[in-house]
């Protein structure tokens, strides 16, 4: 029997790899921090009957132990164990805001979790395999393009600083310890479950309000427009964290389609889907989005533009093809926007 702990379940790649382990037959755990379950449970409702979920935080070293404890102990004859661990205040401009509470959650947290996992017998950890999260923005400020599992990391967030302690504790923890312990580098993936916060919700969100009448002002406020990001669709990505635990040995791993696009070129081709063709004029902080009837739809918001930008993010990721045999169902940007557009 194969058993999978996902943290952060209740987010849109844990809701997706939900789905995707139970149609796999796994025995699936999830860790929900119960303040947030309690406003961010939609994603799992209709899978809800179907999922040990528990009470838990990454900050919580001793409640990790219990929990890891708990699991095993229900499940004595379990042949593997996968744990994913996806939870993590994940929102860039926002670890600017809390940046301590965003290190102990996304970096100290993997460290808790790689402990309560070290101190088992060793017949026990040789049957668990964990995926750590990693994301584009440890890259920051690029050194090469495009990324690869070897671009030095430079990051230039504190979301992205947590990362980067999170991937080399893994890493330690594999060489050090022995621990079937992984990474996979994810670049911007999306979904019609992502979250309203970011970038790209909110432009999907701002176009169907806009198209059904619902925003007053009839225009979105964004950032900096020129940000150039590689987009690809949560469902391909969290395929590919099974893959990188079902491959023999723990290993790190780059998923991303290979193609880079601006937050500009993304705002014409969500509005192009709703009959509305975007045009610029001004420059700068003044530079808007008029349709083709004149009205503006974009504006420029200083207060959405990060401490330290990350200009561009291309990853590479031929090595996922070619070991895992990772290969993307959405292959288009605009297969993307289209599904974001479904709601589902």
């Amino acid at each position: 029997m194969k058993i999978a702990l996902i943290t952060g379940i209740s987010g849109q790649d844990g809701s997706y790899l939900a789905e995707l382990l139970l149609e796999k037959n796994y025995k699936i755990y999830g860790i929900v921090r119960r303040n947030s379950f309690l406003f961010n449970s939609a994603r799992l409702e209709h899978i809800r009957d179907h999922l040990n979920l528990l009470y838990g935080d990454m900050t919580d070293c001793a409640g990790l132990s219990n929990t890891i404890h708990k699991i095993i102990n229900e499940n004595s004859n379990f042949s593997i164990f996968e744990i994913y661990n996806l939870a993590a205040q994940s929102h860039v401009q926002v670890s600017f805001e809390i940046p301590k509470y965003t290190t102990e959650v996304d970096g100290l947290g993997v460290c808790n979790l790689l402990e309560a996992i070290r101190v088992l017998p060793k017949y026990t950890t040789d049957k668990i395999r964990i995926y750590q999260a990693g994301t584009s923005e440890m890259y920051g400020h690029v050194l090469e393009t495009p990324q690869t599992e070897t671009t030095p990391f430079n990051p230039c967030s504190p979301y992205a600083a947590a990362k980067v302690y999170a991937y080399n504790m893994m890493k330690i923890y594999r060489e050090g310890y022995g621990l079937f312990a992984s990474n996979g580098i994810l670049f911007n993936h999306e979904s019609p479950r992502r979250g309203a916060h970011f970038v790209t919700q909110k432009i999907i969100k701002g176009v169907l309000d806009i198209n059904y009448g619902k925003n007053k002002d009839g225009f979105i406020r964004l950032g900096n427009l020129y940000s150039k990001r590689d987009w690809g669709h949560t469902k391909d990505y969290v395929y590919g964290m099974w893959l990188i635990l079902q491959h023999d040995k723990p290993d790190d791993f780059v998923l991303a389609t290979g193609e880079t696009h601006t937050v500009k070129s993304f705002v014409e081709k969500a509005f192009l889907f709703k009959g509305l063709l975007i045009h610029w004029v001004g420059e700068g902080i003044n530079e808007k989005g008029i349709d083709q009837d004149g009205k503006t739809r974009i504006v420029i918001d200083p207060k959405y533009y990060r401490p330290c930008e990350v200009e561009l993010l291309l990853g590479n990721p031929s090595k996922a093809t070619r070991i895992l045999n990772w290969n993307r169902k959405f292959k288009t940007l605009n297969n993307l926007i289209k599904d974001m557009f479904s709601g589902k």
